[in-house]
């Protein structure tokens, strides 16, 4: 039985045990995703034909792996319809079919909580009986399905409001007392201010779980100093369900227990330490749509140490921006990964920056910032001819000293316009 069946603190055991048991655990089940996923999909029977799953024991070893971009999906589901040969469960088998902006086709097993909400849900204060608001779109996105079987998992009634008639939603909320939440910040808001202005009550809502949107602290106490509700929030994606969920710490947020999280150089593929801004990459234990090394484009960083809660998952400190810094300069597109390119072509430089500025004769200009622990004779015409090679364009090369760039998720930054 686990603790949100029996009144405890946590979800499951699984939230309180020690890291090292963690990391046990997940490495000795790895090696079983990676083979599966080869064996039932044919794009990792491809792109992981020169990976033996059994030598996939750590986390150094997981870095090896390739990593599997989210705006590739479009293109790859174009060429091999409808999942771009990632799913191991076949499309007659799946409970639904979603089609996020893009299109991108996600796959919903038929798993009770098949997203993992439930969890996230939990640590947001919602018990078994609750009656759930849930304002996710129920229209081929999965947001409303999402949070919907998440709640029922945990054992909460729902009401599958969906988006936007607000009025009717609120006489809804007036006749039906709902406890509970599920929405962006911005129509929680939208709903408690029509409210009273219609003098439809919503003084039943008391907790709420919010995605979708940035959600600010200014936000948070507002709605408990003018709503008395207590709100949290999740990171999810409609690729991976739950990623990382709030808990009653509000220290960051703590990463789910079916996912291994890793934050990369933007556009790349390289770990970063703890503290240091970089691209969200999840692998997640989902037998029907295995995603290995999966890059979200979003960014975060890992904050150290445990949570105050007392679960012991490692901790993000929340969405950051999207790594996507993709810039054109003189009429041609310049990418992160071009520039994680670079890196891999040298790999005595280390964080890297590429600066875009205004030109003294009106032409662009870039300049490529790298940190090194030594400039040996004729780095500098190597890296720029590399440039050269993967851009199309001219660059000037500085080599600075370690640590001495911010470490802020920066891989491309376009200053022109700033004077």
């Amino acid at each position: 039985m686990s603790s949100a069946e029996n009144g405890g603190s946590y979800f499951d055991r699984q939230e309180v045990r020690g890291p090292a048991d963690r990391e046990r655990s997940i490495f000795h089940a790895l090696p079983g995703l990676i083979r599966h996923a080869i064996d039932n999909c044919d794009f990792y029977r491809d792109a992981l034909r020169d990976i033996d799953p059994d030598s996939v024991a750590d986390r150094t070893a997981l870095a090896r792996v390739p990593v599997l971009r989210k705006s590739d999906l479009v293109a790859l589901q174009h060429e091999r319809k409808p999942f771009g040969g990632l799913t191991a469960t076949p499309p007659a088998r799946l409970a639904r079919i979603f089609a996020s902006p893009g299109p991108i086709y996600d796959p919903e097993g038929g798993r009770p909580d098949y997203w993992r909400f439930a969890r996230a849900m939990f640590a947001a204060g919602f018990r078994p009986g609750d009656l759930v608001h849930n304002t996710f779109s129920y229209h081929l996105t999965p947001g409303g399905a999402m949070a919907e079987s998440g709640a029922r998992a945990l054992g909460c009634p729902v009401i599958p409001a969906g988006t936007g008639q607000t009025e009717l939603q609120l006489r809804v909320i007036n006749d039906l007392q709902p406890v509970a939440y599920v929405g962006t910040p911005t129509f929680l808001l939208t709903l408690l201010e029509a409210g009273a202005k219609l003098g439809l009550a919503t003084g039943s809502l008391r907790k709420a779980l919010l995605s979708g949107e940035p959600f600010t602290t200014a936000a948070r106490e507002r709605l408990a100093r003018e709503h008395a509700i207590d709100a949290y929030q999740l990171y999810a994606t409609a690729d991976l369900g739950l990623v990382a969920y709030e808990t009653s710490a509000r220290e960051g947020l703590v990463v789910d227990e079916a996912v291994i999280v890793e934050i990369v150089e933007p556009g790349g593929s390289a770990p970063l330490p703890p503290g240091e801004v970089g691209e969200v990459v999840v692998t997640t234990f989902n037998p029907d749509y295995p995603l290995i090394r999966f890059a979200t484009g979003d960014l975060s960083a890992i904050l150290p140490g445990e949570s105050p809660c007392g679960r012991t998952n490692m901790r993000l400190r929340g969405w950051l921006g999207r790594a996507d810094q993709s810039t054109k300069i003189r009429g041609m597109f310049v990418h992160p990964h071009q520039v994680g390119e670079i890196g891999r072509r040298h790999p005595e430089l280390q964080r890297m920056r590429l600066e875009v500025v205004d030109g003294r004769d009106g032409h662009d200009a870039m300049r490529l910032l790298a940190e090194v622990d030594a400039d040996p004779p004729g780095l500098r015409e190597r890296v720029v001819e590399t440039i050269r090679a993967l851009t199309g364009l001219r660059a000037e090369v500085e080599l600075v000293a370690p640590h001495s760039l911010p470490g802020d998720g920066k891989v491309i930054d376009d200053r022109r316009g700033r004077g």
